[in-house]
């Protein structure tokens, strides 16, 4: 594949300019540029894994202009729109059955932003949903090509380095709570379920002993991270995934033999009363109070309290506005109109009275009515439904590996649609990413013939 002259010839012209400019030292940068822009070029699947790696780490970047997501991203962007121009890509590739329910999305959302209640906070809102957008398509694009291994090795290492830097320094916690590079723990608890799936298919795949000890180290990071997390939506996520699993390996059951139950169990005898003793007091006592979750808004726990009072405001919303909502980005508006907003203020800043609601599909229903709410559950429930099949496909090729791999992606895509009834994250990068793969996965799984399975 042939880099363009042009481009080459321009990013010379940049250097030179730099060099003749009060900032020569900017030069080299530039360079440095070029080299990634042109390897970006051969390699666009590469760029993918990039971004995937340093989701983790944007908080590192955070009110900076360019990011490293960022300048890889919109590299990756041009460099596809120009191969698909030069008819280097097929542009059959952005063939997908998301598409169905995500151009009705949009058109909707679009609708909901003209009637907004605000329209600034509803045009930041389409800007940080448009970066997931750009994300579904260059996914849709170089899917195919996407180390998928490499995917899970990468997206495991990141978080896991989080988890280190969250559980022992201070400077990365939200009141003694694990946060990570993102300043929320909850959304850090939601790389890490997202992460776990990931990290345990390396810990049974690898061959290797000691690369295998190395991934369930890396897995033993994440749990400890969860912990220190105290997130309570992260831990049921998390059981419920590793069940999910769990039953998918059910046919390995009549490998264990009486020694290898002796050896579990004694395992479990260790492990668990250290776990228990190792959990933060803090969040034996979080995880306690979910028994007065019926208490509603007036619930001891200010966390649940104001989680109901969320729940209060948004279905007003919806009962207002079914149709198209009050606008993308305006429930925070509508919160701090309500009376929850002082109650659960303890300081009364701008950020305290007006939250966001803590759950993407209230959110959605209520900023952009029904509809769109119907079809943004419609897409990811269509994601789920297209690695079963692939799943499945993959099955009847006898292709295990393949089947395996289909149902850790599925543990951890699960961990992302559940983990958004407790978080505010519609342009969650992962989501996107993993909801365009979906739709590749199955057409690629379903155009493999069968003649090409393992015995």
């Amino acid at each position: 594949m042939i880099f363009p002259l042009s481009i080459v010839s321009l990013l010379g012209l940049v250097c030179l300019a730099l060099l003749a400019s009060p900032y020569p030292f900017l030069a080299p940068g530039a360079v440095v540029g070029l080299v990634g822009i042109a390897v970006l070029y051969r390699k666009p699947a590469w760029g993918l894994l990039g971004i995937a790696a340093l989701v983790p780490f944007e908080g590192l970047f955070k009110g900076n202009a360019l990011s490293g997501t960022k300048f890889v991203g919109a590299s990756l962007a041009l460099i596809l729109m120009l191969q698909l121009a030069m008819h280097q890509i097929p542009s059959e590739r952005l063939r997908s059955n998301i598409w169905r329910y995500l151009i009705w999305f949009m058109a909707l959302y679009l609708l909901s932003l003209l009637n907004t209640d605000d329209m600034g906070r509803s045009l930041e809102h389409l800007r940080e949903l448009s970066v997931g957008l750009i994300l579904f398509v260059i996914t849709l694009l170089i899917g195919r090509e996407l180390n998928l291994d490499m995917f899970a090795r990468l997206v495991t290492v990141s978080v896991s380095m989080t988890c280190v830097l969250a559980m022992f320094s201070s400077k990365y916690q939200d009141q003694g709570r694990a946060a990570g590079l993102l300043e929320d723990p909850n959304a850090f608890a939601m790389l890490i379920a997202f992460a776990v799936p990931m990290a345990l298919l390396l810990v049974i795949r690898n061959p290797n002993w000691l690369q295998r000890l190395f991934w369930l180290g890396c897995s033993m990071l994440l749990l400890a991270g969860m912990t220190k997390t105290e997130s309570r939506s992260g831990l049921v996520v998390l059981v419920l995934s590793l069940m999910i699993g769990l039953w998918h390996y059910r046919a390995h059951l009549p490998r264990i033999r009486p020694r290898h139950l002796g050896f579990a169990m004694l395992g479990m005898a260790i492990v668990i009363p250290l776990g228990i003793y190792a959990m933060p007091h803090g969040y034996v006592e979080r995880i306690q109070s979910l028994s007065i979750l019926k208490s509603g808004a007036k619930a001891k726990d200010e966390s649940l309290g104001r989680r109901a009072s969320y729940i209060v405001v948004g279905s007003q919303m919806i009962r207002e506005n079914p149709l198209l909502g009050t606008g993308p980005g305006t429930f925070p508006l509508h919160y701090a109109s309500s009376g929850y907003s002082k109650v659960f203020s303890a300081n009364r800043k701008i950020g305290d009275l007006y939250r966001e609601a803590h759950n993407t599909y209230l959110e959605i229903f209520s900023e952009l009515g029904i509809p769109a709410g119907l079809l943004f559950v419609g897409m990811l429930a269509l994601g789920l439904y297209n690695l079963m099949c692939a799943r499945r496909a993959w099955m009847q090729r006898r292709n295990w590996e393949q089947a395996d791999l289909m149902t850790h992606l599925s543990m951890s895509i699960l961990s992302l649609t559940l983990f958004l009834m407790f978080l505010s994250a519609p342009n969650q990068k992962f989501v996107w990413i993993m909801l365009a793969l979906t739709s590749v996965l199955r057409l690629k799984a379903e155009e493999s013939p069968i003649l090409e399975a393992k015995a």
